[in-house]
């Protein structure tokens, strides 16, 4: 059994562009976990309507 593990999920959110407005978008997260406890974020990314991926810092939670 591992002890140290990146586990990476994918969920729906709603974020909202200054150019595009309101979104729903899905939004990948990569975690490390310590026996299946959650202890970090490495990073978070959405993709767009066009295939491209972009970081989650670029567009804000809510306005």
């Amino acid at each position: 059994m591992k002890l140290i593990r990146v586990k990476r999920q994918t969920r729906v959110e709603k974020r909202f562009s200054p150019k595009m407005g309101k979104l729903y978008t899905n939004v990948t997260y990569i975690k490390k976990e310590f026996l299946t406890i959650p202890v970090k974020t490495l990073h978070k990314y959405r993709e767009t309507y066009y295939g491209e991926i972009k970081d989650c810092e670029e567009c804000l939670l809510s306005r």
